[in-house]
């Protein structure tokens, strides 16, 4: 990032204006013509207009852009018909407005690249950025107008469907008397307890249930395995500086510091692109100013959200500048800040800046015991990276070349480590990483008794392996899983000791028996809800379903029901009265949200419907699937 300042800042002399840009547009308009020399059999046809394979490939490549999944993990057939089907439907909506005259003016696609925040610096656009903007996206100028009128042009006619639909009251009053109905019940729950207790389980019932059930005490696969690993954490502390060295390379930054230097600046940058905007952006540098002005550290913040992830690893520092090394806009906020003084959001090419002053040429350069500690971190940085980087070498080879880990051991110094037995789905420790545990299952190493690759766990840590023990997947004995298989055949007996239950009540209930010694004896009493809506929080959700899933013979007469929660918990409902609802007794903001999702719903419904009807009176073939019509 910081190079890519000082390199770019120099080249950007002056903005081209609007008027050139106006000119530019009719220049290239010519690449359209240059794009059919090859052509390639059509992939499918729409009222006689094709469809490339070009375009296809391309719609398909942004269709799995968007769900961010890999292509080889997803059926191709699959996503070319999703991807076929998006086309289609945009081509039949394009056809259908231009067959209604319907058109975007050159004025209105004009003002809406001006005011597009993408385009603009400081709220004002700029012609060499749009330019930029669009090419870093793919576009041609001409392409790029295209584009944007055909999204407008289709967004026009989706929203003459969808925002054109309106709700009656007596509509309103009749859903309002639905989604606002309110229902006032009781219910009892039961739920698992230990009404089976004094019944004893039989060694007969376990040892039963354990031979029809071994899948369920299967031990799966495991191997236990020794292995080496290179940590550069490890590396440090090896290595000792002499206070000589520290103290030359204190003298050249010196020497550096007062030969050249004026200023000296750090940052926080919101690198604006991708899913990022500009006002996005600058809420993210207004955010981290605050914490800043709060008492947070400037290096901490850097480290913790700057986009610029070399500079932030180094408290955000960019280095010197002699007033033409930075962007302008940055050179001029660091003509007005003092030593140690953060600005606030800073707008430039790259994106938005936080920038600090952290020295200027009224400074006395540092002393050498304010600075040795840095320097020494930095110099041991250095060293340690090449050091790792040929042990790494070294460790790649002697894992291909050798069949164990002792001499890898003895070579590089590295202590030989045992792991806890682990199965294919992972363990703990660094052997919850994937890649090392597939390493340790691979035919190689587990079959062939070889020393796995150099494995990176980080770009800090390195690790080899060798697998010494393979533990079969086996039926763990009885004796080990008797207390397990206990437990289970209690749940069951108390699941059925609560169904029992349940359905006694039920029946005494309905036919209008006394229930009231049975409640008494088993601990349970009636829950009584009055008035209660679909959104109850006071009322279990399961139980709020049914009750709202009942209906009633008469007034006069409850109904009732029955259902087992998720948790084994029986629950008899006794449902007394239905309470219509009424646009009255909502909330007018409740009211505008209903009047808003019914319109929503509405004008989709419209819209699809319309879509239907253009697909069903169009000639479409698709040569992709089975040479079959879409």
């Amino acid at each position: 990032m910081l190079q890519d300042i000082r390199d770019n800042s120099q080249g950007v002399i002056a903005k081209v204006i609007i008027g050139f840009i106006v000119a530019i547009f009719a220049l290239f308009g010519v690449d359209s013509i240059m794009n059919g020399f090859i052509t390639s059999p059509p992939v499918a046809e729409i009222n006689g207009e094709e469809i490339s394979e070009a375009q296809l490939q391309v719609n398909t490549q942004n269709l799995l852009n968007s769900i961010g999944g890999s292509a080889d993990s997803l059926d191709q057939g699959l996503l070319e018909q999703i991807a076929l089907s998006q086309i289609l439907e945009e081509v039949l909506l394009r056809q259908s407005a231009q067959k209604s005259a319907m058109a975007v003016s050159s004025n209105r696609i004009d003002r809406s690249i001006i005011e597009n925040p993408q385009f603009q610096i400081n709220g004002v656009f700029d012609a060499d950025l749009a330019v930029r903007t669009m090419a870093s996206q793919g576009f041609s100028i001409p392409i790029y107008r295209e584009s944007l009128q055909q999204q407008m042009l289709l967004s026009q006619l989706a929203n003459a469907y969808t925002s054109s639909s309106f709700v009656t009251e007596s509509e309103l009053e009749r859903i309002a008397g639905l989604s606002a109905q309110t229902r006032d019940f009781r219910y009892l729950s039961i739920p698992l307890g230990t009404r089976t207790l004094g019944t004893a389980i039989s060694d007969a019932e376990i040892q039963s249930y354990y031979d029809e059930n071994q899948q369920e005490f299967t031990q799966p696969e495991t191997v236990s395995v020794s292995y080496v690993m290179l940590d550069k954490n490890a590396i440090s502390s090896e290595i000792e500086l002499d206070e000589g060295v520290v103290q030359a390379q204190y003298e050249t930054e010196r020497s550096a510091f007062e030969g050249s230097a004026e200023k000296r600046a750090s940052h926080i940058l919101f690198e604006v692109g991708g899913d990022l905007s500009e006002d996005q952006a600058l809420e993210m540098a207004a955010t981290a100013k605050r914490r800043i002005d709060a008492g947070e550290d400037f290096g901490a913040v850097a480290l913790e959200v700057s986009t610029d992830t070399v500079s932030a690893e180094e408290g955000g520092d960019i280095g010197y500048t002699d007033g033409t090394a930075f962007p302008i806009a940055i050179e001029e906020v660091l003509e007005i800040l003092s030593v140690n003084e953060a600005s606030g959001p800073v707008i430039s090419d790259f994106g938005v800046h936080i920038v600090m002053l952290t020295e200027d040429s009224e400074n006395v350069f540092q002393s050498f015991e304010e600075v040795a500690e840095r320097i020494e971190r930095e110099l041991k940085s250095s060293e340690v990276e090449l050091i790792y980087a040929e042990r790494l070498g070294d460790l790649s080879n002697l894992a291909f070349e050798t069949g164990n880990l002792e001499t890898i051991s003895e070579e590089l110094e590295l202590e030989v480590l045992i792991s806890d037995a682990f199965a294919r789905t992972g363990g703990r420790g660094i052997f919850s990483n994937q890649a090392l545990v597939a390493a340790a299952f691979s035919e190689e190493v587990l079959l062939e008794e070889n020393n796995s690759d150099v494995i990176e766990l980080s770009p800090s840590q390195a690790v080899v392996l060798n697998v010494m023990l393979l533990n079969e997947a086996a039926v763990l004995p009885l004796e080990e899983v008797e207390p397990e298989i206990a437990v289970i055949i209690r749940t069951d007996m108390e699941r059925e000791a609560v169904q029992n239950l349940n359905d006694q009540l039920l029946t005494s209930i309905e036919n209008d028996e006394s229930v009231e010694q049975l409640l008494t004896d088993n601990q349970i009493e009636w829950l009584t809800e009055e008035d209660a809506n679909r959104a109850a929080v006071s009322v279990n959700r399961e139980i709020l379903t049914q009750v709202f899933s009942m209906s009633l013979a008469d007034s006069d007469t409850p109904s009732y029901d029955n259902l087992t929660l998720g948790n084994d918990t029986a629950v008899i409902i006794e449902l007394n009265s239905i309470n219509a609802g009424s646009i009255a007794s909502l909330a007018q903001s409740d009211r505008e949200n209903m009047v808003s999702s019914m319109i929503s719903d509405l004008g989709n419904s419209d819209f699809q419907a319309y879509m239907s009807n253009l697909q069903e009176n169009a000639d479409i073939e698709s040569r992709i699937l089975d040479e079959q019509p879409l």
